[in-house]
């Protein structure tokens, strides 16, 4: 007895750090599992392009046709304290496997989140209003999928998907938002990402600085 709580005890660490360490689309819904590592997923099912290993699914969710809600669970690797996320749009049916053509539609800007530590974080956020692409056109009864990506410090993203089917925003079949499923935990915390245009002279400044670097070192060393 004594043998099996221990081993109970192991297997669910095992998966608290699985959950840790992927992202999970708590609302609108979810494509499917894909927390998993095995022979045929050695480094994970989430690595892969464009939905983390799972093929689209039958059994969709409906989301408002003005936009709605994404929530997440995000996760990260130990000793990567910051995540890029991305979230888009991929229309349609006509692609591979039955699923949109492609993922290339951007819904919000890319943006950062901060957790409190470099150690895995079960934290929880939620966009409430998540708008379509630019330009974007689409009717009652049409299917997407929204994918979503999580970026690490090293560059490796995580694939994650929902198939949607979009709906009147009306519909009594969309899952209620309530503070339930649609909450930010408050040690998670964002960033805007963004580029700053250095100007021709500051980039010459930055240069000839750089240039005198190493006489500076070679002075320095001699002085010792």
């Amino acid at each position: 007895m004594f043998s099996s709580i221990s081993q109970a005890i192991a297997v669910a660490a095992l998966c608290l750090s699985a959950v840790q360490a992927h992202t999970v689309i708590t609302y609108p819904g979810w494509r499917g599992d894909n927390l998993i590592t095995n022979e045929t997923w050695p480094y994970g099912m989430q690595w892969m392009y464009p939905c983390g290993g799972h093929f689209t699914t039958t059994n969709r969710t409906k989301w408002p046709i003005t936009g709605g809600a994404i929530a997440l669970q995000p996760g990260w690797f130990q000793g990567h304290a910051t995540a890029f996320f991305y979230m888009n749009l991929g229309f349609g049916t006509d692609g591979p496997d039955n699923g949109p053509p492609n993922m290339s539609f951007p819904m919000v800007p890319v943006f950062q989140i901060v957790g409190p530590s470099k150690n895995p974080y079960p934290g929880t956020f939620c966009l409430p209003q998540v708008p379509l692409p630019a330009n974007a056109s689409v009717k009652v009864g049409d299917n997407a999928t929204i994918q979503v990506v999580e970026t690490a410090l090293h560059g490796a993203a995580l694939y994650s998907c929902v198939d949607i089917t979009f709906a009147d925003p009306l519909d009594p079949e969309i899952n209620e938002v309530n503070a339930s499923n649609c909450f930010n935990s408050s040690d998670l915390s964002f960033n805007n990402v963004y580029s700053i245009s250095a100007s021709a002279s500051s980039a010459q400044r930055t240069m000839e600085i750089a240039s005198f670097l190493p006489l500076l070192a070679l002075g320095l060393w001699a002085l010792l």
